[in-house]
């Protein structure tokens, strides 16, 4: 498998709901690692809002990452 290219290392801090809310999105989809469940939540954070480093065609919605507020998505 040809390695991918990361040269820079990102520190971050995290209060232990968000480390909760990230392990379970990440075993739940069965994820190899925190940095990997990083990286592809930083892709669809990035597709939502339009830039083209990221797969536009995923939105964080579809997934249920972040639930609706009240009077979103609705179309009536």
């Amino acid at each position: 498998m040809p390695q991918i290219e990361r040269p820079v290392r990102l520190q971050i801090m995290l209060s232990q709901r968000e480390i909760d809310a990230l392990e379970n999105w990440r075993f739940e989809r069965r994820m190899p690692s925190r940095a990997a469940a990083v990286r592809e939540l930083l892709s669809r954070g990035l597709a939502a809002e339009g830039f083209l480093l990221a797969d536009g065609n995923i939105k964080s919605q579809d997934f249920g990452i972040v639930g609706k507020r009240d009077g979103q998505g609705d179309t009536n």
